[in-house]
């Protein structure tokens, strides 16, 4: 008795590529966003002499450029695992 998995078992594949493209989209405008907002604070507060709220927009500064890359890398990281997936 020959056992083989079943590759055609994920049927969606092109769905669940969609789904995900669209939600790592919304989380990368949205980490945009926030790093624009965090910059021009951090600006604002340095330049009005606010130590305290200059150190915090810096911190949401660095946080929303790392969630802007892991974002973009996270879709290539998608397309990339699904592709091997459809060649398998």
């Amino acid at each position: 008795m020959d056992v083989f998995p079943d590759f055609g078992g994920v049927g969606a594949a092109a769905d669940l590529r969609t789904v995900i493209g669209a939600l790592l989209m919304f989380v990368l405008i949205i980490a945009v966003l926030m790093l624009i907002v965090s910059v021009i604070v951090w600006a604002i507060a340095s330049s009005t002499g606010n130590p305290h709220t200059a150190i915090k927009a810096r911190i949401g500064a660095w946080v929303a450029l790392g969630t802007a890359s892991l974002a973009g890398a996270g879709v290539a990281w998608v397309n990339f695992l699904l592709a091997v997936g459809e060649r398998l």
